[in-house]
């Protein structure tokens, strides 16, 4: 956990990969430039544990962050073993954020949406974290029941965060987490909401250091031929139609009261949930998650990848980051 705010900037892998070659820019991006962690979401075709440990036997032991990846895909004893075997692959301390994702995905893996997520969030990262500090876990909770410890092993540290959208999950990371890692909260949400509830879970709890803030933000360079809006869109449609994401937008003073996406993406737009401009416009955007206290911007290109290819993808992480003073 960081007692002082930082101003990392790092970058997310803007696609799925198929084969881990795929991924071998954005390893060297990190490794050659002043970028500090590759980033890569849940993936559902390679997973992302095993992309990163491919790229380190390819040459690249960069240090990585996972997030977030999906509690109903693995058991939180799966899911230690997986974040230190990444740790041991890279050499490098790990970043590993979990979320329970959608309730159309618990219902379709589990048979039934989770109860009471905040309740299955705070047994899950509870056990993950006493996984990697080697201790014998008991968990005896309302969804969890298990006595069981984890091979010893030297390895880099792995920091234990949680997804956080609204202040239910950021107090409950400011209780148990070692960070909280967010995805499209814009600046003024992130200062105005999530920040104090993660206070107020840290007062709870008696922690005196603030979990380590993550900000996943979808960005591009500005072009005259399309509007930031459709690049928002092909970085975010999901996401701006799921129904905790429209909630969390709704609280940061976005109208997602209609149907029209493009009228959805103007506002994520204009509440800089998604940077976009020229460059010194977009460091500026950027500058403002630090000020909100952000401690990591984590660069998203998905929207130019899937618009303009990779190239302009890397074209405008590159140029962000020679830009960026840190």
């Amino acid at each position: 956990m960081s007692s002082t705010q930082g101003r990392d900037l790092s970058v997310l892998i803007p696609f799925i990969p198929r084969r881990p070659e795929q991924a071998l820019p954005y390893a060297g991006l990190v490794t050659w430039t002043k970028a500090v962690r590759l980033w890569q979401g849940q993936a559902l075709v390679m997973e992302p544990h095993q992309t990163f440990t491919a790229l380190a036997g390819s040459g690249f032991r960069t240090p990585v962050g996972l997030g977030v990846t999906l509690m109903p895909l693995r058991h939180p004893y799966e899911a230690a073993i997986q974040a230190r075997s990444v740790a041991l692959a890279t050499g490098h301390p790990v970043l590993a954020a979990y979320g329970p994702g959608s309730t159309a995905l618990q219902n379709q893996l589990l048979g039934s949406p989770y109860k009471k997520p905040l309740t299955v969030a705070r047994e899950y990262i509870t056990a993950v974290r006493g996984f990697l500090d080697g201790g014998i876990v008991e968990a005896d909770g309302e969804h969890y029941t298990f006595q069981a410890q984890l091979a010893p092993a030297a390895a880099p540290r792995v920091d234990v965060g949680l997804g956080v959208l609204r202040p239910g999950m950021a107090r409950l990371a400011g209780e148990v987490a070692d960070a909280a890692v967010t995805w499209l909260t814009p600046p003024a949400y992130i200062r105005n909401h999530l920040v104090p509830a993660i206070r107020e879970g840290m007062d709870k709890a008696g922690r005196t250091v603030m979990p380590k803030i993550t900000a996943m933000v979808p960005v591009a360079l500005g072009r005259d031929e399309t509007p930031a809006r459709d690049i928002a869109i092909a970085s975010n449609a999901a996401h701006m139609q799921a129904p905790h994401y429209r909630d969390m937008l709704n609280r940061a003073g976005v109208d997602v009261s209609g149907s029209d996406l493009a009228a959805i993406a103007d506002g994520v737009v204009a509440s800089h949930a998604f940077v976009s401009g020229q460059p010194q416009q977009v460091l500026e955007q950027i500058a403002a998650y630090y000020e909100a206290g952000v401690d990591e911007v984590v660069l998203n290109t998905t929207g130019v990848h899937k618009t303009f290819g990779g190239n302009a993808a890397m074209d405008d992480l590159k140029t962000i980051i020679s830009t960026w003073k840190g």
